[in-house]
């Protein structure tokens, strides 16, 4: 059996099944700024959801994981939830907007069922909100500029460098910069990928430390800077593989069982899960091994 002690992601954020199809979410601004509640009686959440006919989601609009474009919700755990909930028969994903620190805060609030964000399965996390099983697993990268001029490929050649790293505000990858003994003084805390993008850009930074599948997306529309080879980093000796999935509230396990019931049927089936979520940057190299479960990765 693989072990996979410690995983964690980044911490760090309505489609149809049909690759490159997106459900137009009527009302998408509007309906980010609700924070009516769901019902009670968590047990049957999945009933009350059948019976309303939508779910609501939240993401942090942080592409490829989950972000709006155009008045659509697009990316990878959107894409993925809706087709779970569709089996599950729920219909439609109705959808809020948070800042990434405010995430698991409204969910507890009940502002929102799930989050669609494709957030780290870490133990802190685990303490506060219930995790599906992982969706992915996703390796570290750095954006750099163009032609790499300190030379960056991993933390600790950063280290070596005394270059200046970039980190998500909230995220895992801060704790994995301090664990490659780079100082507080040399990290900086940034509230959205493009800040970080910017940030290089801009020479305030050397690197921005990120997964590969969100650099390299970012990449795309952002000139004059380039993506490092992926690369593992480590924590104590163990090695960050970076799952993610979906958020539940505590109490909502009957909901989160279902959930992965229907998730385990696409993670098994490596075609169905390159139609769905291929065009977001994530492959066979980004499925789950079986033996990966959520339970270990929620030990502290």
């Amino acid at each position: 059996m693989t072990q996979f002690p410690n995983l964690s992601r980044r911490g760090f954020l309505t489609r149809t099944a049909a690759v490159g199809g997106a459900v137009a979410v009527p009302g998408l601004i509007t309906a980010c700024s609700k924070t009516d509640t769901g019902g009670d009686g968590e047990g049957s959440r999945l009933d009350q959801l059948k019976e309303q006919g939508y779910v609501k989601v939240a993401y942090a609009n942080e592409a490829p994981y989950g972000y709006e474009e155009n008045g659509d919700l697009k990316g990878e755990a959107p894409t993925l939830h809706a087709e779970i909930f569709k089996a599950l028969g729920v219909e439609e994903l109705r959808p809020t907007f948070s800042e990434w620190d405010g995430l698991i805060p409204g969910l507890q609030a009940g502002k929102y069922d799930v989050i669609s964000a494709g957030m780290a399965i870490i133990p802190e996390r685990c303490e506060k909100a219930l995790f599906s099983e992982p969706e992915f697993i996703s390796p570290t990268a750095m954006m750099v500029k163009k032609g790499n001029p300190k030379g960056i490929t991993d933390l600790a050649s950063a280290k070596a460098a005394g270059a200046t790293i970039g980190v998500m505000s909230g995220a895992v990858e801060k704790g994995y910069a301090t664990a490659a003994g780079i100082s507080e003084g040399d990290i900086k805390t940034l509230q959205k990928p493009q800040d970080g993008a910017d940030a290089v850009k801009g020479g305030r930074i050397d690197a921005f430390l990120l997964t590969g599948i969100s650099l390299n997306w970012l990449a795309k529309n952002n000139s004059g800077l380039e993506v490092t080879e992926s690369f593992v980093p480590e924590v104590d000796g163990v090695k960050q593989y970076s799952p993610g999935g979906a958020v539940f509230r505590k109490g909502s396990e009957d909901l989160r069982d279902a959930f992965n019931r229907e998730l385990k049927k696409i993670t098994s089936d490596a075609d169905r899960y390159v139609q769905l979520i291929g065009e977001y940057g994530f492959g066979k190299d980004t499925i789950p091994p079986a033996d990966l479960k959520t339970a270990e990765l929620c030990k502290a």
